[in-house]
C-alpha cells in the first residue's frame, strides 16, 4: 500500500492557493463584493507525516480541504499531488487519482447513507478499487472492519444501529477501502464524546504507522493537534499566520493569533490571565478584509505599518515561519507568557 507515499518524498504541495466567493445582490444578482475564503495558502505534507491545519470557525480550513479534493475549483495557485500538478485537471482526469486522496468527515452519521448497510457502504470503495469478486469482497470487508476495531458480525447492520464513535470507525474503514496515500481528516473527532475522541485519535495514529498514511488533519483543538501532528499551520481569515514543526509551535509560539489560540487551552495549573485572553471571540470574517495584516483589528501590538501593505512570511527559526514583521523582528512579548 502507498507506493507513492515514501517518507522521503513530498506527497502534497500547495502553493499560493486562492479561493474567492462572490456576494451577489439585487434583481440582476450583480457581484458587489467577494469573500476571500483562502488567500495565498502554501504548505507541504511529507509521506507518512501529518500536517495540522488549525484555526477558528470560518477561517477557511474546510475550503482548503475541498480545493485539494477538487470539489471546488481554485481561483489561483497550485495543488501538486505526488509530483503531479492537479490544479486544472478535469473530473475525468482526476478520476484515477480519487482513490489516492480520501476524506474522513466531521459528522459520521451524515456521511453514511442511512439506507445502506455498513458492508454496502464500504464495498462501494472496493468496487472502485477493482474488487468485484464476492468472496474477495467479503474477506476485504472483514479485514477492514477488524483494522478499525469493529466486529465483522455487524456487516449487515445499518448506520443508525451504531454509536457515534462506531460510525466514525466505519467512515475510516470506508476511506481505507481504496488504499489511499493521503487522508484529509476534517475535524473527525469534534462531534464525538470526549471519552471516544482519544480512541479515534489513537486509531488514526496506529493506522498511519501500519499503512504509512499521510494526513491533513483539520481541527480547532490544539491538544489533539499537538499529539497527532508533525507540523502545524495556523490559519486566520484565509491566511496561514504561522507554519512550524508542532513541537516548536508549542514551545515557541510567535504570532499573536497563535498565542490567542494557545491561551484558550484549559490549564488547571495556570492562574494568570494574559492580555491575549481579553481580546474577545470575534468570528473570522473574510468579507472585504482590510489592507495589510488580517489580524490587525484584534492584535494588541499592531502599528500603522500593519495596515499599510501585505504582510509576508518571515523566518524566525529553522522551518519556522510567521506572518508578522514585528514579532519576527523583536521576538515574543512579555504579555504573551
Amino acid at each position: 500500500m502507498n507506493e507513492i507515499n515514501s517518507r522521503n518524498s513530498t506527497i502534497l504541495q500547495v502553493e499560493d492557493l486562492k479561493k474567492y466567493f462572490p456576494i451577489r445582490r439585487g434583481f440582476f444578482q450583480r457581484v458587489t463584493s467577494w469573500v476571500r475564503a483562502v488567500e495565498k495558502v502554501s504548505f507541504i505534507i511529507k509521506g507518512g507525516k501529518t500536517l495540522g491545519l488549525v484555526g477558528e470557525s470560518g477561517c477557511g480550513k474546510t475550503t482548503v480541504a475541498r480545493l485539494i479534493l477538487k470539489l471546488l475549483e481554485a481561483d489561483g495557485g497550485k495543488i501538486i499531488f505526488a509530483g503531479q500538478d492537479i490544479t486544472d485537471l478535469s473530473e475525468a482526469e482526476m478520476k484515477p487519482l480519487r482513490k489516492e486522496i480520501q476524506i474522513i468527515f466531521q459528522d459520521p452519521y451524515g456521511s453514511l447513507n442511512p439506507r445502506m448497510t455498513i458492508g454496502q457502504a464500504i464495498a462501494e470503495g472496493l468496487k472502485a478499487a477493482g474488487i468485484d469478486n464476492r468472496s474477495e469482497t467479503q474477506q476485504r470487508l472483514e479485514k477492514l472492519l477488524k483494522m478499525v476495531g469493529m466486529s465483522p458480525a455487524g456487516i449487515d447492520r445499518f448506520p443508525h444501529e451504531f454509536s457515534g464513535g462506531q460510525r466514525q470507525r466505519i467512515g475510516i474503514a470506508r476511506a481505507l477501502s481504496v488504499e489511499p496515500s493521503l487522508i484529509i481528516c476534517d475535524e473527525p473527532v469534534s462531534a464525538l464524546d470526549v471519552s471516544i475522541q482519544a480512541q479515534i485519535i489513537n486509531l488514526l495514529k496506529d493506522l498511519q504507522e501500519q499503512l504509512n498514511l499521510s494526513y491533513l488533519f483539520i481541527s480547532h483543538d490544539l491538544n489533539v493537534v499537538g499529539y497527532l501532528c508533525d507540523r502545524v499551520a495556523v490559519m486566520y481569515k484565509g491566511h496561514i499566520m504561522e507554519y512550524s514543526p508542532a513541537d516548536e509551535l508549542f514551545d515557541n509560539p510567535v504570532h499573536p493569533y497563535t498565542h490567542l489560540l494557545l491561551s484558550a487551552i484549559p490549564d488547571s495549573e495556570r492562574s494568570d490571565i494574559s492580555d491575549m485572553n481579553t481580546l474577545g471571540d470575534e468570528p473570522a470574517n473574510t468579507l472585504n478584509p482590510p489592507a495589510g495584516c488580517s489580524f490587525q483589528d484584534r492584535c494588541p501590538i499592531s502599528e500603522d505599518r500593519c495596515a499599510q501593505s501585505e504582510i509576508n512570511f518571515e523566518k524566525v527559526g529553522e522551518d519556522h515561519l510567521v506572518r508578522c514583521w514585528k514579532t519576527a523582528k523583536h521576538g515574543s512579548y512579555q504579555f504573551f507568557s
